[in-house]
C-alpha cells in the first residue's frame, strides 16, 4: 500500500520528485499560476537550455511582439489557471479523484501506462478484462483498486503517420474530451493526465502535447466551475521541458505571456473544442448554376395525393442535377419512405389489442438488423462510461457460473425489481453492460421469479425495447430461460410475448417449479442463490428431498 509523503521530501525547486509508491496529495504540486518563471520548474540533474527546444517567453519575434491589435485567442484567465498543475512523476502516485490510463484497444496489462496495473493490484486487470475493450479516442472508467485515487480512466491513444495527420491529431484530441467528459459523470472534479500517446505509435511529442493543452484549456472555458484540478504528468525530461514552453501560450499568466503567445501559437489551435479546423471541408452552400431547364411536366388531375412526389422525384428539373449511376444503386427514397409508413401503421393497430389487455405499448414495426445494431451499440458505449454500481448493488441481473453442458448463466431475480425505485434507464444500461460479454456465444438465463409476484413488474413494452437493444446476437445465442416458481399471470405474459413480440426466444422458456429440479439443468454450486427463495414452497422443497 501508499503511505504518505514527508514534505521535504516531495518537492526539490518547486516540482515533485515523484520517487517511489508514496502519496502525493494536491497541495503538494504546484499551481501552475503559482509558478513565478521558468526556473521554478528546473531539475538539478537537467539541461533547461536544450537548444531544441527554444523558450518562447525568451526569445520576442521579430519586431513588436505587442500582437499589433490582434485579439488573444487564448487570455489570461486567472481562475482556470488555478486548476492546472504540472507534475513529474506517475499519477497514480497521487491522490486526485481519477487517473488516466493511455492502453490499447483490449485495455491489455502489457501495452497500459508502464507501473500502473502492479500499482492497482490485480483488480484492474480483471475488470478491465470486463468492459470489452475501448476504442480509439475513447475511454472507459474503473475503480482505482490500490492507488490512492478513488478512478481510473483507460483512453486508447491513435496511430500517427504523416498524411493521416488531421485525423490522428482529432483522435487524441477526443482522447482527452472523454477522459474529461467521464470526469463529470461520474461525479469527479480532479484529474492526473500523463502523455497519451506511446513510442509504438509514433505519435511526435511535441504536436501531441499543443492537443493535450488546448483540449483542456477549451474544455476548462466551458466547464471551469465544475473541475477544481487538472495534473499534467510527465515521466521524462523531454516532455517535461515541453510542456513548461507550450503551457503559457495556452494558459498565460499575464499580458505578457499573452503577446507572446499571439504570435507564437500555431496557425490551427482548433475550434471551440481543440479539434482541427479544415477550410477544404467546410459545409459551403452556394446557390444551383443556372441553366435553361423545361418546365416540369403537369401532374395528372386524378393522380392519387400519394403519387404525386414520385412524379416530381422523376422530373427532368432533378434528374438534370442527380447522378443517375448514383441513384441507380439506391432505392427510391419516397417508396422507402411509403413502406416505412405502411409497416408502422399495421404495427400500431396490430398491437392496439395488447395495450387494451395491459401488456403496455408495443411500439413500432421491428427493427432491422442495422438499426438493431445501432441502438445495441450506442447503450453499450453509454452503459461503459457511466459507474452503475448502485444499479449492481441491487442484485436483479447478476453472472452466475456455468449450467450443465458448461454454458455460462445469467441469473435474475424478480423479487429484487422494484419498480417504485429504479431508474429504468440506467437499469437498462447495467443489463447491457452485464449481458455483453455473456452473449458472445451460447448462454442461458436462469430467472428466480420467487415472490416477485408481490412487486410491480415491467410491461411488455419494456421487455420489447431491451429485447432490441440486446439485438440478434442476444436471440441467437441464447438456449434457455429457466424460470423458478412461475405463476399463472408469468405464464400468460410469457404467452403473450410469444404471440406478438417473439417466437422464437420466448419458445426457449422452461418453467421449473422446485429447486431440485432446476439443479437438473444448472448445478447448485454454480448458483447464487437468495434465501428467500428456498423458503417459498418449503415443505414441497423438504418433500423432494426426503
Amino acid at each position: 500500500m501508499y503511505r504518505g509523503v514527508p514534505t521535504t521530501t516531495t518537492t526539490r525547486g518547486g516540482s515533485p520528485t515523484g520517487s517511489g509508491d508514496s502519496v502525493v496529495t494536491l497541495d503538494q504540486v504546484p499551481k501552475w499560476s503559482d509558478v513565478e518563471s521558468r526556473s521554478t520548474f528546473g531539475y538539478e540533474n537537467e539541461d533547461s537550455s536544450n537548444p531544441f527546444f527554444p523558450d518562447p517567453l525568451t526569445s520576442s519575434p521579430d519586431g513588436d511582439n505587442s500582437g499589433n491589435g490582434m485579439v488573444a485567442r487564448f487570455p489570461v484567465d486567472h481562475e482556470i489557471n488555478s486548476k492546472i498543475h504540472l507534475w513529474r512523476g506517475n499519477p497514480w502516485n497521487l491522490e486526485v479523484d481519477a487517473v488516466v490510463n493511455s492502453t490499447n484497444e483490449n485495455l491489455d496489462e502489457a501495452h497500459s501506462s508502464p507501473g500502473l496495473h502492479a500499482a492497482a493490484g490485480p483488480g484492474l486487470a480483471e475488470e478491465c478484462a470486463a468492459l470489452g475493450g475501448c476504442r480509439t479516442g475513447m475511454a472507459k472508467v474503473t475503480y482505482a483498486y490500490d492507488l490512492p485515487a478513488r478512478r481510473v480512466i483507460h483512453t486508447v491513444g491513435p496511430k500517427y503517420a504523416v498524411k493521416y495527420h488531421t485525423a490522428a491529431e482529432n483522435a487524441l484530441s477526443h482522447c482527452y474530451m472523454a477522459c474529461l467528459e467521464l470526469l463529470f459523470d461520474n461525479g469527479l472534479q480532479s484529474i492526473a493526465m500523463g502523455c497519451i500517446y506511446t513510442e509504438a505509435k509514433n505519435y511526435p511529442r511535441e504536436p501531441a502535447a499543443h492537443v493535450a493543452i488546448r483540449t483542456v484549456r477549451r474544455f476548462l472555458e466551458k466547464q471551469k466551475d465544475k473541475l477544481t484540478a487538472v495534473v499534467f504528468c510527465t515521466t521524462t525530461s523531454t516532455d517535461t521541458e515541453i510542456y513548461k514552453r507550450l503551457l503559457p501560450l495556452y494558459f498565460p499568466r499575464d499580458k505578457h505571456e499573452e503577446e507572446v503567445a499571439m504570435s507564437k501559437l500555431p496557425a490551427d489551435v482548433g475550434d471551440e473544442n481543440g479539434d482541427t479546423v479544415i477550410d477544404e471541408r467546410k459545409i459551403r452552400i452556394k446557390p444551383l448554376p443556372k441553366k435553361n431547364i423545361p418546365n416540369p411536366p403537369e401532374t395528372p388531375e386524378d393522380l392519387p395525393v400519394s403519387e404525386v412526389g414520385l412524379v416530381r422525384r422523376n422530373s427532368t428539373y432533378l434528374d438534370s442535377y442527380l447522378d443517375p449511376a448514383f441513384m441507380s444503386l439506391i432505392k427510391d427514397p419516397d417508396q422507402r419512405r411509403r413502406e416505412q409508413w405502411e409497416k408502422t401503421a399495421q404495427a400500431q393497430s396490430g398491437f392496439n389489442c395488447a395495450k387494451m389487455l395491459g401488456f403496455g405499448d408495443l411500439g413500432g414495426p421491428p427493427l432491422s438488423a442495422a438499426e438493431e445494431y445501432s441502438l445495441h451499440s450506442r447503450y453499450l458505449a453509454k452503459a461503459n462510461s457511466l459507474n452503475l454500481s448502485e444499479i449492481a448493488e441491487m442484485k436483479i441481473v447478476y453472472r452466475g457460473g456455468v449450467d450443465s453442458e458448461g454454458r455460462p448463466v445469467m441469473v435474475v431475480v424478480g423479487a429484487h425489481f422494484l419498480l417504485r425505485c429504479l431508474d429504468l434507464e440506467r437499469f437498462v444500461l447495467h443489463v447491457i453492460k452485464e449481458f455483453e460479454p455473456v452473449i458472445q456465444k451460447p448462454f442461458s438465463i436462469v430467472y428466480f421469479h420467487s415472490a416477485a409476484s408481490l412487486q410491480m413488474q415491467p410491461d411488455l413494452g419494456f421487455m420489447r425495447r431491451l429485447q432490441q437493444i440486446l439485438g440478434r446476437k442476444h436471440e441467437r445465442n441464447l438456449h434457455e430461460i429457466y424460470v423458478l416458481h412461475p405463476t399463472l399471470h408469468l405464464k400468460a405474459v410469457v404467452l403473450a410475448m410469444q404471440i406478438m413480440v417473439d417466437n422464437v426466444t420466448w419458445k426457449k422458456v422452461v418453467y421449473v417449479d422446485r429447486l431440485l429440479q432446476l439443479f437438473k439443468y444448472v448445478p447448485r454450486e454454480q448458483l447464487t442463490i437468495p434465501d428467500f427463495v428456498f423458503q417459498l414452497r418449503l415443505p414441497l422443497y423438504f418433500e423432494q428431498i426426503h
